[in-house]
């Protein structure tokens, strides 16, 4: 008898015309390095007396169906997770390379049908109704770039061979951490040791009462955009910023040799007041828990801007 593993297991993903409901074909094969999108319906223990102390039988409880995967910032593959957390970007260029711009602030996004298949067991699940709640990277020195996304999702549908169809395939072209750059108003910030980017739409989960047990939605509410940079304190430049409480713009990106390039711009970032420690004999550093606002001028919080040879992500 064949057992599932994981070096088998496929990923298809389709943006939905009507929420819920899985798109008949257009589906795309996503890379991606493990996953936790399932459903799951705990049981209740039966809290009725009078028939002896054996318990009655167990009820079921809500069904709730997210969880994470995580997938390589890559220059083409990528794309599909921006627009499911920004919505549909701008592209442009008549030719390739295009460029796609993403922003932050649409008041409705996408939802996606993911389908993973174990196809040894066979076992296909088609997670229908899925919105991106959070999307997060870290950069570093070294190691695999990845980043992860949470996903919600109205519900499970398990079948024994695959609904995708005919899947297409794209190309992958992996960004690596020392394809990576951050910058300060322009200017590019040393002493980076680290850093953490998280953007959220901090879904609102519709738990409307079903006879199915899903739920009628996500929607998204004020979205968030943070995280952390660890700096070698060789300076007081972003000290002095977090001590005066002024904004200021930081870019995060990656460029490939062959061109492709991704770049997130949060274009307005407040930093806390950091405590600064000296823990040893070793460098000092700190580290910084910043948070974007939405820019006045530019209208918006962050732009994310994908450059590749893709001429749209329709699917």
């Amino acid at each position: 008898m064949p057992r599932a593993v994981g070096a088998r297991a496929q990923m298809a993903l389709a943006f939905e015309t009507t929420y819920g409901t899985p798109p008949a074909g257009g589906f795309v094969r996503i890379p991606f390095a493990s996953a936790t999108l399932g459903a799951d319906q705990p049981l209740l223990s039966n809290e009725l007396l009078g028939y002896g102390r054996d318990p009655l039988p167990p009820i079921k409880d809500a069904l709730t169906a997210d969880g994470n995967v995580v997938v390589p910032i890559d220059a083409q593959a990528f794309g599909f997770w921006l627009k499911a957390a920004f919505g549909d970007p701008i592209t442009t260029g008549a030719e390739a390379p295009f460029s796609h711009e993403f922003r932050s602030g649409a008041w409705t996004l996408p939802s996606l049908s993911i389908e993973t298949g174990m196809p040894e067991v066979p076992r296909f699940a088609m997670y229908s109704g899925c919105v991106l709640d959070t999307l997060s990277w870290q950069m570093q020195r070294a190691g695999l770039l990845t980043a992860t996304a949470s996903l919600v999702a109205q519900g499970e549908a398990v079948a024994a061979s695959s609904a995708a169809g005919t899947l297409a395939e794209i190309g992958l072209q992996r960004f690596g951490h020392f394809n990576g750059s951050i910058a300060r108003n322009g200017a590019p910030l040393g002493n980076i040791v680290s850093a953490e980017i998280t953007y959220a739409n901090n879904l609102d989960r519709i738990e409307t009462i079903r006879a199915d047990g899903h739920i009628d939605g996500a929607d998204p509410s004020i979205a968030a955009l943070t995280g952390r940079v660890e700096v070698r304190f060789s300076d007081a430049v972003l000290l002095g910023q977090a001590i005066a409480g002024d904004p200021c713009e930081l870019s995060f990106g990656y460029t490939l040799p062959s061109g492709e390039s991704l770049t997130l711009v949060a274009h307005a970032v407040y930093l806390p007041r950091p405590r600064i420690e000296i823990p040893g004999p070793q460098g000092i550093q700190a580290s910084f828990d910043w948070q974007a606002a939405r820019h006045a001028g530019v209208g918006r919080m962050c732009t994310v801007t994908l450059v590749n040879g893709v001429e749209g992500y329709q699917g």
